[in-house]
C-alpha cells in the first residue's frame, strides 16, 4: 500500500491557516510554497527543496502539535 504524498502548495495553505503570525522570515518561503506542487518544482532560479529547506529553518516559531505533523510532512518529501 502506497501512501499519496500531499502537494508542498496543499501543505502551504494549511500552515498559513494554523499559523496566525507567520514569522518576517519565514514569509516569503512560505509565499513561494503556495507556487509548488513536488520537491522536484522550481520557484524562479530556487529549487522547491531549497525553499521548504528555508522555510523550515526560519519556521521555528511555528509550534505546537499541529506545527510538528506539517513541518514532518514537509520533511518527508526529501527536504
Amino acid at each position: 500500500m502506497t501512501i499519496e504524498k500531499r502537494s508542498i502548495r496543499s501543505i502551504a495553505l494549511d500552515i498559513r491557516k494554523d499559523w496566525a503570525k507567520v514569522n518576517y522570515a519565514a514569509k516569503p518561503y512560505l509565499d513561494a510554497m503556495l507556487e509548488l506542487n513536488s520537491i522536484n518544482d522550481k520557484y524562479y532560479n530556487d529549487s522547491a527543496k531549497s525553499i521548504v529547506l528555508y522555510f523550515l529553518s526560519n519556521a521555528a516559531s511555528f509550534r505546537g502539535e499541529r506545527a510538528k505533523v506539517l513541518k514532518a510532512e514537509l520533511k518527508a518529501l526529501g527536504a
